[in-house]
């Protein structure tokens, strides 16, 4: 098999891995790029389309996974990169302009520590005999010894452990040669390294974090067991990130559920959930509430705040920056601008527009200089009727964000 029909093989066996942005790197080096901006096979945070070459060192598998197309019982075609294979390709690649770094991923062949070591060769190679410094993600095997794991950490910007399932019971129906520890043990040894790194400051292990991916519909897991587990993994792990996968059903097995269509609205909405998480200052009990799930009418935000309307509407002009981020409409961006902009003078309606406020969702929630533009009713039926229309009018059509994802990754919410 020459190394194109490798490439094709290897890439598509890897394209259901969603864990591929990268952010805070700045490794130095005359070739190659790791900017701060990010380097991904998605989107960026200020809503760019990134690149890099996401491929897997083989889809040789000595494992079983349920929902895994490179499972050992399938019949698909199988190979394996060589390290100068792996190395070359990043180079070429880099050279034309068709990527920006590398997402560097495997089955298990043999056994955990064999992989990781075939991984480890390919990468000090690029680093080291072709001089790349360019962002490399390096997906670590579970099960894996720690001293692999601290190489890997020293050649790679990004590192990650794919969780996959929210808990162990899923994990031994779906994956019968995993278990919880050896995804943990690994995960918790990388966010030791990056905090005692942090505080000496004498090595560079993974300058920009770990994360993991969760997939979302194989199992009957609730929002709320994901995105508790989220915010326990980002509090203790230390994650930069927690990727949100829709399940894809690859396989006949009757241990999965029947979907004709992956649950790509859910998972949108767990993205925005997460944001909220990380940056809005809410907590996972005011998101999801008394429900196990999350509202997909409605961003979580706005479905809060429609529980919630004995707290608006909120005085645009004297609120504080925690309290205009809970407005619907309001981004993060955005309430720093009207922290800004109020300073000079007090805001308008016609304002809004310009500060990029999503005027016909937020104003249900706000007053400008004490009058109300909204409908005045304590119905929340007829509030919510009047932004289901407006979603209908395409205005944030969630069709549109299932493609784009840009909101969960700009964070205006």
């Amino acid at each position: 098999m020459d190394i194109f029909e490798k490439l094709e093989t290897l890439a598509n066996s890897a394209k259901y891995d969603a864990s591929c942005a990268s952010s805070g790197s700045e490794r130095k080096s005359p070739f190659g790029s790791a900017h701060i901006s990010g380097i991904c096979h998605s989107w960026s945070g200020d809503g760019r389309c990134v690149s890099l070459l996401k491929i897997l060192l083989t889809n040789h598998c000595e494992y079983d996974c349920a929902y895994c197309i490179n499972r050992k019982s399938n019949d698909i075609k199988r190979a394996i990169f060589t390290d100068d294979e792996i190395a070359r390709l990043t180079v070429e690649f880099y050279k034309r302009n068709y990527i920006e770094g590398l997402f560097l991923s495997s089955a298990v062949i043999k056994n955990p520590d064999f992989t990781m070591e075939l991984m480890i060769k390919a990468v000090r190679k690029l680093r080291l005999e072709y001089h790349f410094g360019g962002y490399v993600h390096f997906k670590i095997i579970p099960g894996s010894d720690s001293r692999l794991v601290n190489e890997a950490m020293r050649l790679a910007d990004r590192i990650s452990v794919n969780i996959e399932l929210p808990d162990h019971k899923s994990l031994e129906k779906l994956c019968p040669e995993k278990d919880k520890y050896s995804i943990l043990k690994p995960m918790k040894y990388a966010s030791d390294k990056i905090l005692e790194n942090k505080k000496n400051r004498r090595e560079k292990f993974a300058p920009a974090g770990q994360s993991t991916q969760l997939i979302v519909g194989a199992d009957d897991n609730t929002d709320s067991k994901i995105l508790n587990l989220a915010d326990h993994l980002y509090r203790n792990m230390f994650l930069k990130r927690v990727y949100y996968s829709g399940f894809v059903r690859v396989n006949e097995d009757s241990r999965l559920p029947m979907v004709k269509e992956p649950p790509l609205l859910r998972e949108h909405r767990l993205y925005q959930a997460d944001w909220l998480l990380r940056f809005y200052q809410f907590k996972v009990d005011e998101i999801i509430g008394a429900d196990s799930n999350l509202d997909l009418r409605f961003d979580p935000k706005t479905a809060w705040a429609l529980k919630n309307l004995d707290r608006f509407p909120v005085e645009l002009n004297k609120a504080d920056y925690e309290t205009l981020l809970r407005v619907p409409g309001i981004g993060l961006v955005s309430a720093k601008k009207i922290i800004k902009a109020r300073r000079f003078s007090n805001l308008r309606f016609e304002d809004l527009k310009t500060l990029g406020i999503s005027a016909k969702k937020a104003v249900y929630f706000l007053t400008l200089n004490g009058k109300y533009y909204g409908l005045k009713t304590e119905n929340k039926d007829k509030i919510e009727n009047l932004l289901l229309e407006y979603k209908q009018d395409g205005l944030f059509d969630d069709k549109t964000a299932e493609k784009t994802y840009l909101s969960a990754n700009t964070g205006n919410l």
